[in-house]
């Protein structure tokens, strides 16, 4: 294994189509997302793919988790990656999330990539900041 690197850098959605699952009236009620991002610094990925589950618990407030697919850089390192999400969002619009590279997802370059990170958005911020560690598994 190699040591940890940490970066940084922003986000921003570039599309985001919300759905129901079952009904949309109810509380708790679920519902899927796919939405693409694009992230700069030490990620960089012109449009990701990603799809989330949300349990909204009151109309504004709840959890989800999620899966996003990363092709691009990383510090320079180009290929492609995916991380597990999991997050909330509080009735103010804030918005924590926290994610790990999926084991044995990082291609290209970035074979081996293991990793975590996270966001903290404020309503109204764009783009978001997020911080990123990562190392190498060498096998």
């Amino acid at each position: 294994m190699s040591a940890s690197t940490t970066v940084t850098g922003a986000f921003g959605y570039a599309d985001w189509t919300e759905t129901p699952i079952g009904p949309a009236e109810t509380l708790p009620r679920l519902a899927r997302a796919s939405v693409v991002n694009a992230f700069t610094g030490g990620i960089e990925a012109a449009a990701t793919v990603c799809q989330y589950v949300f349990v909204y618990a009151t109309e504004k407030s709840g959890s989800f988790t999620g899966l996003q697919q990363f092709a691009g850089r990383v510090d320079g390192r180009t290929g492609g990656f995916t991380v597990e999400e999991r997050g909330t969002f509080e009735e103010d619009g804030t918005v924590r999330c926290t994610f790990e590279v999926v084991p044995g997802t990082g291609t290209g370059e970035l074979a081996g990539l293991r990793g975590t990170g996270g966001y903290l958005y404020h309503p109204g911020e764009s783009p978001v900041p997020y911080t990123f560690s990562y190392a190498y598994d060498l096998g």
